[in-house]
């Protein structure tokens, strides 16, 4: 059953240039980070480097409009980083790129080197469909706090996905919950690329994932979905 997910108006008001590009793959293969996967990272922080050319990434037009996306609802993009421009931090850094498992190396790669916000959802534990919305401040963010289960709720008008039980990811992409992040017991997911006017080129950046899991995963089903138009 293919995963359905929406943009709320409000939302669309808020960022008329946002567009995102869907992936659902079933009988991935995952585990542990290998040779393979941190190599993939470690080009992905090049070809940062050579886009970048000196500049830091913040200073990106892409990174730009999600400053600006993050200041209209709120949030301070200086602290609460969208998730391109923090792993791309980390990219330039000397420690590098963390490896998490060979899913989010392949996801975290692509997000790097095209510097395009990507994240991954367990299509076995999101409940119902995927909604953007902005919200109210009611709802339920489940994560860890000091080894410990702890709920959260977002801020009132704070952009955030979520599905039936609760909210996946607080402020847009900057952090994604617990309870359905991709886990080396994941077999299917679905990756969102999400881009704001001035709109870099998700569909090459989605080719390249698509690319990437068909390796990695023989013999898996994948399904690109055509962007999303922006507005």
């Amino acid at each position: 059953m293919t995963l359905t997910l929406t943009v709320s108006d409000e939302v669309r008001a808020l960022a008329p240039g946002f567009t995102h590009l869907v992936i659902e793959a079933h009988g991935l293969l995952n585990g542990p980070s290998t040779e393979a996967s941190s190599a993939l990272l470690d080009d992905a922080a090049g070809r940062l480097a050579a886009r970048l050319d000196g500049r830091a990434p913040h200073e990106d037009p892409h990174m730009v409009a999600w400053r600006a996306a993050y200041t209209a609802f709120g949030s301070k993009p200086s602290r609460t980083r969208n998730s391109a421009e923090a792993l791309a931090k980390r990219a330039l850094a000397d420690g590098g790129l963390p490896r998490i498992n060979l899913l989010v190396d392949l996801y975290n790669a692509v997000s790097v080197a095209h510097l395009i916000p990507v994240g991954g959802e367990d299509l076995d534990l999101i409940q119902g469909g995927m909604r953007l919305v902005r919200a109210t401040g009611e709802e339920d963010f489940v994560t860890v706090a000091g080894g410990e289960e702890t709920v959260e709720h977002p801020d009132a008008g704070e952009v955030v996905w979520c599905d039936d039980a609760g909210v996946t990811c607080r402020r847009w992409n900057w952090r994604q919950g617990p309870r359905t992040r991709l886990t080396e017991r994941t077999a299917s997911a679905v990756f969102l690329l999400e881009g704001l006017a001035p709109v870099p080129d998700v569909v090459a950046a989605g080719a390249e994932l698509a690319e990437l899991l068909e390796k990695f995963s023989p013999g898996a089903r994948i399904e690109v979905r055509a962007p999303e138009p922006a507005g």
